[in-house]
């Protein structure tokens, strides 16, 4: 079995209520520390083999891939987290403005509101990318209204052409 699957199996242990929020509590911890060296050097590149950059996060390596399945999307190049293993190499360059737009979807709100973000993007920036997140996420109706032009083009109002 791979890290990957590894991290998906304890990941979706079986556990009590009690025992699930005090693991997933304990991970988010644990992340957002990650995120806070991340962003305090963000202008180093992560690199070096698994196991390592692991360790540099204290981190095991199971846990350490579920944090890179949250950091995946958001690297300039992804990693194929299903072919990694301990001793592969990895290198996390990361593209800033898409790990806060992707923190935003995840709705990390402990991970988007971090300070250290005001030395990585501008307010403005962080704000223009959150404006473009609800852009994208409006739900838009795709149905005819009785009153709108009809769909074929006649001109006529769709209840007294094709909607009739």
């Amino acid at each position: 079995m791979n890290l990957y699957d590894k991290w998906i199996e304890l990941a979706e242990k079986k556990r009590t209520q009690v025992e699930s929020d005090q693991y997933w509590k304990a991970y988010f911890e644990e992340e957002m520390k990650n995120y806070e060296h991340i962003l305090e050097n963000h202008t180093e590149v992560i690199s070096g083999k698994l196991s390592e950059v692991a360790d540099k996060f204290n981190m095991d390596t199971v846990t350490f891939m579920g944090f890179l399945d949250g950091i995946n999307t958001s690297l300039v190049k992804e990693l194929d987290l299903n072919a990694l293993a301990e001793d592969s190499d990895i290198n996390l360059e990361i593209d800033f403005e898409k790990l806060y737009y992707n923190m935003i979807d995840a709705k990390a709100d402990w991970l988007y509101n971090l300070g250290q973000w005001d030395d990585v993007l501008s307010k403005e920036k962080r704000d223009e990318i959150a404006k473009k997140y609800k852009q994208d996420n409006i739900a838009v109706s795709t149905k005819i209204g009785r009153n709108d032009p009809c769909t074929c083009g006649s001109g006529k109002k769709y209840k007294k052409c094709c909607g009739k």
